[in-house]
């Protein structure tokens, strides 16, 4: 096999698979299968019938591999290596969520290590307070170029420097799940340069679920207009954690006069008792700052207004609270104004979008927070995996993306609209 392809049986399929199996689901992609697994074939493109199968270009190095099951919580364990040669393997799930980054084998050597990846559609459930109904996607960013955030699949990049994949078994799974309300900076971004915090997020948790229901653009007024609140308050277990961060498209509704920071608190403590009254764990985050520096290489703050008020609502309510505004400062502050460039997305040669960040920017930004709910003691930082954060301190942040082991996602118009099952 060479180096720079997974290693995919040549087997024939002898079953298939229903669309949407609860039970546990194991695959063999190696030359050798393991008892009682389904054995896959490069060329098997997803479909409806099968439920499972390859989506994107067969020839591509980087391989997308989806599975119908029903929504929920799944642990997938993979097994990597085992050629000839050596393996260098990353994993994202759904729409690009970091799973594992940087899992190498020697030759001959095979290694597994897993994950948990959470599972949803639009759907809404009735339950106590809370109608049935939908959430009110975005045509087309979320029905089409998002649309793996929601299809009831589970999606898996399969990428590196040189991926090689024998084994993937998924077993669904009871576990802690943290839901994510947010914007742009925090939502599963489908497209490279661009990355959030909140993809990044299931990379330092070993022993719980994220749930990623941030959308760009959006407010907490939209959060409740669109119901994501009510999706996640649907899906809340008594002991399940919520972070809440925004900011940046509220901050804009005071130049359109729909808004203030008033009306910002009092949407906050709408979704603090919304979380409450299901059992759930409500946790503030203050949003980050955008990348602005003045002549002694401070950053200029412009959302510092927010963050005091959320910090308000969370001392009030006795809310847990997460200051990334000022740790976003002292991170960029750090790197300086020429440097910290490297951690902002940029979409073109020359140009810096100053808001959101890319994959080492993101990457970082997700440390701090995963540290904040480790300083804070709360119950969910039991279930982080302490060797994969490893000690955080935003003035001293980790090498630059020269040194930065994170492959980039291909982009490549792999998505298509939900419902077109049979059109992968």
């Amino acid at each position: 096999m060479k180096r720079h392809t997974l290693a995919l049986a040549l087997g024939m399929l002898m079953t298939t698979l229903p669309a949407a199996a609860a039970e546990r689901l194991s695959f063999s992609f190696g030359a050798t299968a393991t008892a009682g697994d389904t054995v896959v074939t490069p060329e098997m493109a997803y479909s409806r019938q099968r439920g499972f199968g390859f989506e994107g270009d067969a020839k591509a190095q980087v391989r997308y591999f989806s599975v119908a099951v029903p929504e929920g919580n799944y642990r997938v364990s993979i097994r990597f290596g085992g050629g000839a040669t050596a393996s260098d393997n990353t994993v994202r799930s759904e729409l690009r969520r970091l799973s594992l980054d940087g899992v190498r084998s020697a030759p001959g050597e095979s290694v597994e290590h897993s994950f948990i990846v959470n599972v949803r559609t639009a759907q809404i459930r009735p339950v106590a307070g809370i109608a049935a109904g939908a959430v009110q996607l975005k045509a087309p960013r979320e029905t089409v170029e998002e649309a793996w955030a929601w299809d009831g699949r589970l999606s898996l990049e399969l990428n590196g420097g040189a991926p090689v994949v024998q084994r993937l078994v998924i077993t669904p799974v009871t576990v802690p799940t943290v839901f994510l309300l947010g914007d742009s900076t925090v939502a599963d971004q489908s497209q490279e340069p661009y990355a959030s915090w909140g993809q990044i997020l299931p990379r330092f948790f070993k022993g719980a679920a994220v749930a990623n229901h941030a959308e760009s653009g959006e407010t907490y007024r939209d959060s409740i207009a669109r119901r994501r609140l009510d999706k996640v308050a649907s899906q809340l277990r008594p002991g399940d954690t919520v972070l809440l961060q925004f900011g940046h498209n509220d901050q804009k509704q005071q130049k359109d006069g729909s808004g203030d920071t008033q009306s910002y608190q009092a949407e906050i403590r709408t979704h603090v008792q919304a979380i409450r009254a299901r059992g759930g764990l409500p946790v503030i985050v203050s949003s980050m700052e955008r990348r602005g520096f003045d002549e002694q290489g401070r950053i200029r703050p412009s959302l510092i207004e927010y963050a005091q008020a959320a910090r308000q609502v969370a001392e009030a309510m006795k809310v847990p609270y997460v200051d990334l505004n000022s740790q976003s400062k002292r991170f960029y502050e750090a790197l300086g104004p020429e440097r910290s460039q490297l951690a902002f997305a940029s979409p073109a040669p020359g140009k810096i979008d100053n808001t959101h960040h890319n994959s080492y920017g993101a990457y970082q930004l997700a440390r701090l927070v995963a540290a904040g709910l480790r300083d804070l003691k709360l119950p969910v930082a039991a279930l982080l995996d302490e060797a994969a954060l490893g000690p955080v301190n935003a003035a001293r942040p980790q090498p630059m993306p020269e040194d930065f082991y994170l492959r980039p996602s291909p982009n490549f118009s792999h998505q298509r609209p939900l419902g077109d099952e049979d059109n992968p």
